[in-house]
Formats: structure tokens, C-alpha cells, sequence
């Protein structure tokens, strides 16, 4: 049962406002002043002499409360002075109860939200209950517990001093500067500056003006606190974030406190801003050639913030000999459960010592046959034995990719190469459809856990894993190798999309893979695309009651009235046929035509979105489904 305690120090506390600071006797700055005039160039320059431990915490405590054996508080303690006030940050900081009555010392955590999320107390209370003390920090002022909930809208209370409002609640205060994100305080704040500004710790551009340098700071200020908590073993400390987090993550990871880090979708591929100052400072590779510590990428195959093509050269910066990656084909910033669970892994080996992770499996791609077909061979540590060797590979990667990219990114086609065992190892054929693009490849190892595991994931829903994946590091074949290599061309443009036979699913996914509805991106790719405009999309289905499926392709959808299949023909199937104009968005467009299309899916319900969110109700298409899952052949084009 939970138990609250409303702390009477909040009444206190909240009299302490952002005003009131201006009015706090100028003590001495986290930062000094630029020498000369001149902005730090480099990681040392930028970081100097900083001392994440010289200022006291000042730690409050703003709402306390136990749930499941565990104590939860929401604190705010000192980040730094920047020109001349003090900037505070909140948290939510979870400990096992045992470890708290035991006097146990146990690992901690420092667990970094992404862009528009919030800190979480579901990520303290499960990481709580495997046995680590986890603080979660709210850098963008957004704190998500039971009886203390800080949204937008109560961040901007807070800016308003608006304390006679029910809703404020005390959050991060940034003080005279502006480390907030979504909104930032100021509008014209920007994350992936070094500009000047009033907002700004230097008035020429430089590397400490960028908000991701702020939070750093606040990240390495929590690693401070979590070793001055009484149940955290100081030597074991961990960081890990998503997104935004994920960048955070490799910036704090510089710290040497960090034995442990594991960012996700972020932290690998910001390597092409505009200014050169950000790029020698701020930019993801200057960090990750300072980490020294045991690491984990956490980076889906399509995701647009941490790409999958930057990862081999991420693997070679970071000075740690300890990494691993694990890559869920298909997803953009999204990952189930088999991949979430690898930071919870990765730690309990580098701060426990109650798990040992396989050696990430060794690849190498060679050409076969007459067409010289590019083959791929897997080795794999078998120490554990694995569940299933899977090869993915694309012919939608560039050589250079950079954000501006994004569309390719999220949305490029992987294939499914089935391995087979051979000499200890898996063998894969990788046949092409040209030879003018690279090949990317790599492969995924599924191994059992010995017994489930629960966390919270991404977006803190709990996950429950019971097997675990290791990934190869992406293999890139170029136009010249292929061709050096006299590959051919095997692959040629067809009508049957999915025949829905044996490893279909391999090539569609899921966010939500306990339930039916599927996506794919083979409409992206050349081999399945329209034979032209007056084609017509058909499927073949069946269920066991009356019910809607939705087909939807880019936002635009059919829903399409299903009979149920007579009992006395189980050989009967419902054949539907769809033009581009039988799809339809939000605002009652249909598709004009087949050409760029990109993602299919099949499901039971979608919530349209207006195309500008915010600017009206999302509507939702189709209902519940009824009775067992459909079944589904022949997905083609009809021309």
C-alpha cells in the first residue's frame, strides 16, 4: 500500500522563489570568468577545473512518500551559481527500504529524461526493487510522482511565481539561466547553440552558452548527490538516459565516477552542426573519446537522434575496451522489451557482478557464387546458448548521413536474412537490389534470461523481459566493393509484398508486440514499390467475428468492414482491394498516389492526428478487435 507524507517544509519552502534569489548575497561562480575574452575550443578547455563536488547540495526535500518497500522523495538541491543566482535542480530519488534498514551499500543511478518527458518515479521504484538506489532527474522541470506532479503548465506557474495557484509546485529553477526544454524559458533558447544571449553564461559564443552543457553540469551535480547518500556505494555509480537523455548520458560519462553508462537513442550522432565551436566542444564524438567506462548503446536500427550508421565509429572512439550495442530492426526511438532490459543487464554486471553479458558476435561479409553474392558469417558466443541468430540489412543507407536525413532514416526498409548454422557458425546471403548503394548489415543474437526481468522503459512504462539481445556493429559494404567484388543484381521489382508465410514478421514490427496490429516499410523499398499509380493495393483476411481492420499508409487511412468466416468454409477468405484514394488523413485528404509512400500498417483502431498538432481533436478510426487474432495472405499490388 502506498503511504504519503505531504511534507510541512514545502510550505516552507515555497516561499523561496525565483525572485528571492536575485536577492541572495552574490556568492562566489561555478564557473570563472573567460580569460583573455576568449571561449574555450576544446573538451578542456570548455570543462577547465570544475569541481562537480566543491559546492554543498543544499538538499530539500519537497514530498516524501513509500511505495513497495521503497522510499521515495522529491528533493531539489544545488546545481551551481551563473551570474550571480543559484540554480536548483528537482529529482525524484528512489532506495530500497532494506538497503535503508540494513545499512547496506548499494549501486546508484542518475537517470536522464529525454526531450519533452519527465523525471519519473517508476523508473526509481523498479530500479529500487533490483536492488539500486536511482535519482531521476527533472532538468526541464517536468516531475511525474503520486500527489507532485510538475507538467508544463505547472513549469510555467513556477516561472510566474504564481504561488497562490493549486497547481505550483517547486521544480528545477534555472536561475538566470536557461537549461529548460520544451518549452525553454526563453523562446528563442536553443539547444544545439553556443550563441550569446541574455540568457547565456558568456556574451560571445561559446560552448558553456549551450543548454547541453547546463545539464551536464546538473547530471554530474546528481552523481554528487548519490554518493553522499548514506545507502549508495560512491565507487558504484551508474548513468543512463534516453534521447536527449542519451546525450546527456555520454556527457556526464566523461566523469570518472561513472562505472557504468547506457544511453539510448542518443549520445553517437550529433556530428554535423553548423557551428565548428559547438562541433569541437559539444558534438557526441568529443565526449565519447573521454569515456573510460563499461558501455552500452541502446540504439534502434531507424532512429533518427542516436543512427545505427554512426555507431561503429562511436564503438572506436570511446576509450573502453567494455561495450556493447543492441538494435531492434525497424524502430525509430521506440524498443520492446528484449532491447530495454540491456541497461538494467549492463548494470548489474559492471555494478553488481550478477550478470555476464556475451561477447558482442563477430561478422564478416564476403561474396559467393557466380552473381557474387555479398554472404555474411556470424560468430557467435555460445558461452549462453542462443535463441535465434537473425541478419538484418538495408540498401538505404548513404555514405555520409547527417540529420537532415531524417526521412531516410526512420523510414528505410530492412531485410530479413535467415542464418543457418555452419562450422559454429551462422551463414546469410544477402541478395541485392543494385550495386550504386551501399549494403548495411548486421546481426542479432536473442539468448534466454535465466529468469524474468522487470523495469521501466523509455517512456517509463514497466516492461517484463525474459530474453535479452546482443547486436553485431553495422557492416558497410560500399558501391565500389560491390562492384570490386563483381556482385550482380538479384533482387527485381514484384507484386507479392508479404505472403505472410513462415519469419514474416521479421521484416514488420511492433511497438506493442503482445498485440496483433504490425508495420512495415517494404513499400520504401524499390524491389515493392507501385508498377504505377492505377495499381491497387489487395490483401486477403480472415476472423472468426465481424470486425474493422485498418490499413493505414503515412498517416492516411481505410477502415475496411470484415465478415466473420464461416465455420463450414475455413477455406474462405475476404479479398479487399484499395486505390490511393480509398485513404484518407485527419483532415479528410485522400493519398493522391502511390509514388514515396513509406510505412504500411495493419491494425484494429489509429488515432489520426491533424497535421499541425494542437490544432484540433486526434480522431479514432476502427474499434476494439473481437475474438482470436486475424490471419492475413497475399498482401500485393493489382494492376
Amino acid at each position: 500500500m502506498t503511504r504519503f507524507l505531504l511534507l510541512t517544509t514545502l510550505l516552507v519552502v515555497s516561499v523561496v522563489s525565483v525572485r528571492a534569489n536575485n536577492a541572495v548575497a552574490r556568492e562566489q561562480e561555478t564557473l570563472p570568468q573567460l580569460t583573455g575574452g576568449v571561449a574555450p575550443a576544446t573538451f578542456s578547455e570548455m570543462w577547465g577545473d570544475f569541481d562537480p563536488r566543491a559546492e554543498p547540495l543544499e538538499t530539500e526535500t519537497l514530498h516524501q512518500w513509500e511505495e513497495d518497500g521503497v522510499r521515495l522523495r522529491v528533493v531539489r538541491f544545488r546545481i551551481g551559481v551563473f551570474k550571480g543566482q543559484t540554480a536548483r535542480l528537482a529529482a525524484i530519488v528512489g532506495v530500497p527500504m532494506s538497503a535503508i534498514d540494513s545499512g547496506e551499500k548499494i549501486p546508484g543511478l542518475v537517470q536522464i529524461h529525454g526531450g519533452g518527458q519527465f523525471a519519473d518515479h517508476r523508473a526509481c521504484l523498479m530500479n529500487a526493487k533490483r536492488g539500486y538506489a536511482t535519482v531521476s532527474i527533472a532538468w526541464a522541470g517536468r516531475i511525474s510522482a503520486p500527489q507532485y506532479r510538475v507538467s508544463e503548465s505547472e513549469v510555467e506557474l513556477f516561472w510566474d511565481q504564481k504561488t497562490d495557484d493549486p497547481g505550483y509546485r517547486l521544480t528545477t529553477d534555472w536561475g538566470a539561466v536557461d537549461g529548460y526544454h520544451a518549452p525553454c524559458r526563453n523562446p528563442a533558447n536553443n539547444f544545439p547553440s553556443a550563441k550569446p544571449a541574455a540568457w547565456t553564461i558568456d556574451d560571445i559564443e561559446s560552448p558553456r552558452n549551450s543548454p547541453w552543457f547546463l545539464c551536464a553540469i546538473a547530471a554530474r551535480r546528481a552523481l554528487t548527490f548519490l554518493e553522499q547518500q548514506p545507502e549508495v556505494d560512491a565507487d558504484r555509480l551508474g548513468v543512463y538516459g534516453h534521447s536527449m537523455g542519451g546525450k546527456l548520458t555520454v556527457l556526464t560519462s566523461v566523469d570518472d565516477r561513472v562505472k557504468a553508462a547506457a544511453p539510448s537513442c542518443g549520445g553517437i550522432s550529433d556530428r554535423d552542426n553548423e557551428s565548428e565551436l559547438f562541433r569541437k566542444t559539444i558534438g557526441d564524438d568529443v565526449s565519447l573519446k573521454q569515456i573510460t567506462c563499461p558501455i552500452i548503446f541502446l540504439s534502434p536500427s531507424n532512429d533518427f537522434h542516436g543512427r545505427i550508421g554512426d555507431l561503429p565509429r562511436a564503438a572506436g572512439e570511446i576509450q573502453s575496451d567494455d561495450w556493447r550495442v543492441t538494435c531492434s530492426p525497424h524502430r525509430s526511438h521506440q524498443d520492446s522489451a528484449e532491447y530495454e532490459v540491456a541497461s538494467l543487464l549492463w548494470f548489474d554486471q559492471y555494478l553488481k557482478g550478477s550478470f555476464e553479458f556475451p561477447e558482442t558476435p563477430v561478422t564478416d561479409v564476403r561474396f559467393s557464387g557466380k552473381d557474387a553474392v555479398p554472404t555474411i558469417t556470424v560468430a557467435v558466443d555460445t558461452k549462453r546458448d542462443p535463441l535465434s541468430v537473425d541478419v538484418f540489412y538495408t540498401q538505404h543507407g548513404k555514405d555520409v548521413e547527417t540529420s537532415s536525413d531524417r526521412d531516410n532514416t526512420v523510414n528505410r526498409f530492412w531485410r530479413y536474412a535467415k542464418a543457418t548454422r555452419l562450422n559454429g557458425a551462422w551463414t546469410a546471403k544477402l541478395p541485392v537490389g543494385t550495386v550504386d548503394k551501399p549494403l548495411w548489415v548486421y546481426a542479432n543474437v536473442t539468448y534466454a534470461l535465466d529468469q524474468p526481468v522487470s523495469g521501466a522503459g523509455y517512456y517509463y512504462g514497466i516492461y517484463n523481459a525474459d530474453t535479452f539481445n546482443v547486436s553485431s556493429l553495422l557492416d558497410k559494404v560500399s558501391p565500389k566493393e560491390l562492384k570490386t567484388a563483381g556482385a550482380k543484381p538479384t533482387l527485381r521489382p514484384e507484386s507479392m509484398i508479404e505472403s505472410f508465410d513462415e519469419d514474416w514478421q521479421k521484416e514488420w514490427f511492433s511497438n506493442k508486440p503482445e498485440t496483433w496490429p504490425r508495420m512495415t516499410h517494404k513499400l520504401y523499398d524499390d524491389q515493392f514499390k507501385a508498377p504505377s499509380d492505377d495499381a491497387r493495393l489487395a490483401i486477403e483476411v480472415r476472423c472468426d467475428e465481424p470486425n474493422q481492420l485498418v490499413v493505414m499508409i503515412d498517416g492516411h487511412a481505410v477502415v475496411v468492414d470484415l465478415a466473420a468466416t464461416n465455420p463450414q468454409q475455413p477455406d474462405q477468405w475476404q479479398q479487399v482491394m484499395l486505390s490511393p484514394a480509398d485513404f484518407r488523413n485527419y483532415d479528410g485528404e485522400s493519398l493522391s498516389n502511390w509514388t514515396g509512400i513509406r510505412e504500411l500498417k495493419l491494425s484494429d483502431a489509429e488515432r489520426l492526428q491533424p497535421a499541425k498538432r494542437g490544432s484540433g481533436q486526434s480522431r479514432i478510426v476502427g474499434r476494439n478487435w473481437r475474438g482470436n487474432e486475424p490471419e492475413f495472405r497475399n498482401l500485393r499490388w493489382v494492376d
